[in-house]
């Protein structure tokens, strides 16, 4: 089983909600599909990824990637985990920069805040 998802635009931002493994067979693509979202705008983006089974060094390189995007176009990028996910990202160090987030609720609520 490879990457697969659901997207839709609430206002003004995006939500992504992801399944599977975010490796390095699917990072070309996931990255290429939510960076054509990003530009398109809005460009806030939330990216559900309780549901993700895996994600290796080329998953979080994309995500890296896709902050930076969003920052570029004036919007953020928040990322709702689970504990496997939030272990990996621990253990780069990248949990402050990737905004982990525990639920859909706080990911909404934290781009709420941000636009204060």
């Amino acid at each position: 089983m490879s990457l697969r998802g659901t997207h839709e635009v609430k206002g003004n931002y995006q939500i992504f909600r992801l399944t599977g493994l975010l490796d390095a067979f699917s990072e070309p693509v996931f990255r290429k599909v939510v960076g054509q979202y990003i530009d398109e705008g809005p460009e806030d983006i939330i990216l559900v990824l309780s549901q993700i089974d895996f994600i290796d060094s080329s998953g979080l390189g994309a995500l890296v990637q896709l902050v930076k995007q969003a920052q570029n176009n004036n919007g953020t990028l928040q990322v709702v985990t689970n504990p496997r996910v939030t272990q990996t990202v621990k253990l780069v160090r990248l949990e402050k920069f990737l905004s982990l987030q525990t639920s859909l609720e706080d990911a909404i609520a934290n781009l709420k805040n941000k636009k204060k």
